[in-house]
């Protein structure tokens, strides 16, 4: 099948482009600059892993998001919050629908380009706090998707039930470069180590008993 991979440059998006590339024929690989703190840190390891992969690279520019919407994820929004990355505070880092809104516009690139599907990293650890990461949310999204498109667009989402350490082995099979990827919410010039996606991405390379390669701040 041709696909198209949403791929941020973080841990999970990577290892999905490397799985899709074994399972599909992978026409492209798409990354959203919403104005997150991070974008500008995880954006270039999406297209370096697409252009060892042979695959074309698409940034799509979502500045209206920055603009009008309230999350502290966004550089308009307040300060990271420190912790676990299922812990309350956590929340403040959600920015709403943004999987609605770039699931949406991967389709419409999919269909253009001539893909029958579309590949979204979404796991079971993003369900705690993001409610556009659980399958209650992706699977009406998909039918709307599928009912939408000429081609039966198909939203593939194969680690929705699988935990971080479970994608953590699954890229060690693949020989992904995990200090190529980038979980950080802070966008410094190293992971900070506290916040959430920093804690989960500790735990999930203990959890996994893989070395982490990651050089973190804390």
């Amino acid at each position: 099948m041709k696909v198209i991979v949403l791929v941020s440059g973080g841990m999970d998006s990577v290892t999905a482009l490397y799985d899709a590339a074994l399972e599909h024929e992978v026409v492209a690989g798409v990354s959203f600059d919403y104005g997150s703190k991070h974008n500008h840190r995880e954006i270039p390891f999406a297209a370096e892993h697409c252009l060892a992969l042979g695959i074309e690279h698409k940034i799509v520019e979502l500045g209206f998001m920055g603009q009008l919407f309230k999350s502290d994820l966004l550089k308009s929004g307040g300060e990271i919050p420190e912790g676990h990355y299922e812990a309350d505070n956590m929340k403040q880092t959600v920015v709403p629908f943004r999987n609605g809104i770039m699931l949406s516009i991967a389709a419409g690139i999919a269909e253009s380009i001539g893909a029958s599907g579309l590949v979204i990293a979404a796991h079971s650890g993003d369900h705690a706090i993001y409610p556009d990461c659980r399958e209650s949310f992706m699977a009406p999204m998909a039918e709307a998707i599928s009912a939408g498109t000429y081609v039966d667009l198909r939203v593939l989402r194969p680690f929705i039930a699988l935990r971080k350490e479970d994608i953590a082995i699954r890229g060690s099979l693949l020989d992904v470069d995990f200090s190529l990827t980038w979980s950080c919410y802070k966008g410094g010039k190293r992971h900070c180590g506290v916040c959430g996606t920093c804690v989960e991405r500790k735990e999930a390379f203990s959890l996994a008993n893989l070395v982490d390669p990651t050089e973190y701040e804390n």
